[in-house]
């Protein structure tokens, strides 16, 4: 679900890192920027050197783990929390 407003701080980072892999225009929408790529990429931006990140593009914020999961072709995981 999209946020109502835009989202900022460590909220809007963690928005945006979840949503990075479907690109910068699905990352906006979900981070309550609509279709505001340039504010939502100045606010990143703003958010990540508050806390002493620096990033090019939203792309930077996909973690190793996340591409492995992307390129192995297979996640395997329990089919419920239960039956860990």
């Amino acid at each position: 679900m999209a946020s109502p407003t835009p989202l900022k701080g460590t909220d809007l980072i963690d928005c945006a890192k979840a949503n990075a892999k479907q690109g910068v225009e699905t990352a906006a929408y979900f981070c309550g920027y609509g279709s505001d790529l340039n504010t939502f990429e100045q606010e990143l931006h703003q958010a990540c050197q508050d806390i002493g990140v620096n990033i090019n593009e939203l792309s930077d914020l996909i973690t190793d783990q996340q591409q492995l999961i992307q390129f192995a072709g297979t996640e395997v995981s329990p089919d419920s929390p239960s039956s860990l």
